[in-house]
């Protein structure tokens, strides 16, 4: 079916049909239902090409992804990111176009040819640093952009969609505190980037508020790997004055800290508690009965949908508001936490 006959099915002009899936402001929410009620139904796929003829579109969302010894974004966090992006990015006749960057090559070369060329319609900002300098350079380019996550001391407006990391981890080690745990260990993400900076920040600010100085012999910072979470754990425990807890950046992370308690031959939530950040991944699921991991739970794959749809939107009308949503994380309590030892 073209363009034509769907339009006759719909008895709409082909101009109404095309504003509306090509998500045109002008065209009603319930006309724009219809149609791609009906684009759907008789199984309709627009011409791209012609789309970006039509539009001046590419019809394509550049995600530009960094690669380093220090720390890579390709991980299966990303991936479940990237399966809800693509989600909406369907509903909408977009491309996704990768770029991976290796440590030898300047991320703003690819900004700026990405422009040149007018290969993508937006970019979306991975794994934001402190004072990012991707901001300012995109804003500069004129490119349209969405954060995933935020970029502490980028003062002018911009839009992001975040979890607030550090509500999360204020909440997560106020529990273990309520438990009556005092030692504490932190297990976070490469502070360099921003959510690990909020993330200490909220573990931090919960163990002041008790009257107990944060210690640092009990707080690292690393790719959030399982090897580094098991050798991060075993060497805090291996201390004569060990943590009984564990706050965690990543369940990836987590399940190398369970092997380094196990390995102990102490038992996790009874000897030694752990609770995690846990992106709720969709091959990884902690859910049954009793979650085995208690966790302040964050859906990526719903971040990666809303994170497209807010740049989608930003895309077709430029001079819209900048959208910033803050999602909060859902505390969850499953086997890996209980009472402090005596």
């Amino acid at each position: 079916m073209n363009l034509k006959e769907l339009s006759q099915e719909l008895g709409l002009s082909q101009t109404t049909v095309s504003r509306a899936l090509n998500g045109y402001p002008e065209v009603s929410e319930l006309t724009r239902a219809r149609v791609l009620a009906a684009a759907r139904a008789h199984n309709y796929s627009p011409n791209t090409r012609a789309q970006g003829l039509a539009t001046g579109r590419s019809m394509s969302i550049g995600h530009v992804i960094p690669t380093s010894a220090s720390h890579d974004m390709v991980n299966p966090i990303f991936g479940d990111f990237i399966a809800g992006a693509g989600e909406t990015y369907a509903e909408h006749g977009y491309e996704m176009l990768l770029s991976v960057v290796s440590p030898s090559r300047s991320e703003d070369s690819v900004y700026r040819s990405f422009r040149a060329r007018g290969i993508v319609d937006g970019i979306v900002v991975h794994g934001p640093r402190m004072s990012d300098p991707r901001l300012p350079l995109l804003e500069e380019l004129g490119l349209p952009y969405v954060v995933h996550g935020r970029a502490t001391g980028h003062t002018a407006p911009y839009p992001y969609v975040d979890v607030n990391n550090r509500r999360a981890f204020h909440r997560a080690t106020s529990f273990l505190l309520d438990l009556g745990h005092r030692r504490i260990g932190l297990i976070n993400g490469v502070e360099a980037l921003d959510f690990a900076h909020r993330r200490r920040q909220g573990y931090e600010a919960a163990l002041i508020e008790r009257g107990i100085a944060p210690d640092p012999a009990l707080m690292t910072s690393d790719d959030m790997t399982e090897p580094y979470g098991h050798g991060a754990a075993a060497a805090m425990l291996a201390r004569p004055d060990p943590p009984t807890a564990f706050v965690v950046s990543s369940i990836i992370s987590a399940l190398g800290v369970r092997r380094a308690i196990e390995s102990r031959g102490l038992v996790m939530g009874r000897d030694v508690s752990v609770i995690t950040h846990d992106d709720a991944l969709s091959y990884l699921k902690g859910d049954g009965a009793v979650p085995v991991f208690t966790a302040v739970r964050s859906s990526v794959r719903m971040a990666g949908q809303r994170v497209a749809q807010v740049l989608i939107d930003r895309i077709v009308d430029p001079s819209a508001p900048v959208v910033q949503e803050l999602l909060e994380a859902e505390l969850t309590v499953g086997l890996s936490t209980g009472p402090a030892p005596q």
